[in-house]
């Protein structure tokens, strides 16, 4: 892999591959091998860039997945629509990798070493359909990060054990969005501003995570409530993972009154009756240690004075 930006070759002019040339001469024997290695995806074809080795290109799809390939091909077919990267070792992904790419509807880079996406890897994938960012180690999901991919339909952030934090703008603008998994990672949060901006969203899928049904959590879930019958989740995975008196509870169980104790608020008079109290136990405190030294020392005083009637 590398860290340079990532740059596309430039494609030629028609008018180039249409001006006159002079007669080649016969045909030479290892020419008539060009159709034959053009179909083989070894030799450009007509995307302007030849099949990355190990690769297998077809109808502008292109398939490198279970290669054991630690970093993306450099170069692919300028017309690419469907990449898979799926079942490497890809650790990182340059930036800028996609910007050539802008037929790309479908891209896998399901099972490899994902840390994190470099910023505006999405910035001209704006036909870009369906994602799949499945079994990595991405801890999290930052602001912005599908930017300018609005024609996303389905996003699979599954099984990333590290993924902790999402954004509350990580989905912004994705009004088409449909699908989003994010099972069986590490959230115990999410915010509500992370997916009130979805009005597209169908599916949801957020089981096994180790979610804190704390009063911070109500927001999102009375908004998922309200959503259940247009939104399919998976409910029966979905636990809370604390606090100590919702544990092992499933997500959608829990009603209003379950955040009943985040309502309470006190009034003046509540105030002033605490303030009251505290002031009578303070009071009682002192008059308590004042009673309690009187009494050891009058205790001490009399222990004196029946020793010297002994003696």
């Amino acid at each position: 892999m590398g860290s340079a930006q990532h740059h596309c070759c430039p494609k030629p002019k028609m008018g180039d591959a249409w001006a006159p040339r002079a007669w080649p001469g016969p045909p030479r024997p290892a020419l008539l091998l060009v159709p034959l290695l053009v179909a083989a995806g070894v030799m450009p074809s007509d995307g302007g860039t030849s099949c990355p080795v190990l690769c297998t290109c077809h109808n502008q799809a292109v398939d490198c997945s279970g290669q054991r390939l630690f970093s993306a091909p450099p170069e692919l077919p300028v017309d690419t629509r469907n990449l898979s990267l799926a079942h490497n070792r890809i650790a990182a992904v340059p930036p800028g990798y996609l910007t050539c790419y802008r037929e790309l509807r479908v891209l896998s880079l399901r099972n490899n070493s994902l840390v994190e996406l470099p910023a505006g890897l999405f910035l001209h994938t704006k036909r870009l359909a369906l994602l799949d960012l499945s079994y990595n180690n991405l801890s999290h999901v930052p602001a912005g990060m599908f930017q300018a991919a609005h024609g996303l339909v389905r996003i699979d952030l599954s099984h990333n054990p590290g993924l902790r934090r999402v954004h509350p703008r990580a989905f912004q603008g994705l009004a088409q969005l449909r699908d989003l998994d994010l099972s069986f990672g590490g959230l115990a949060f999410l915010s509500l501003e992370a997916l009130e901006g979805l009005p597209g969203l169908v599916t949801l899928q957020i089981g096994g995570n180790p979610w804190v049904c704390g009063c911070a959590m109500e927001p999102l879930l009375k908004w998922l409530r309200n959503r259940i019958q247009r939104c399919t989740a998976d409910s029966q995975l979905a636990e809370c993972r604390g606090p100590p008196e919702v544990a092992g509870a499933p997500l959608f169980s829990l009603t209003e009154e379950s955040f009943k104790a985040c309502h309470l608020t006190l009034s003046l008079d509540d105030y002033l009756f605490i303030a009251f109290v505290g002031f009578v136990v303070s009071i009682a405190s002192v008059a308590t240690n004042f009673l309690l030294g009187v009494t050891a020392n009058c205790c001490h005083r009399w222990s004196k004075a029946s020793e010297e009637e002994e003696v």
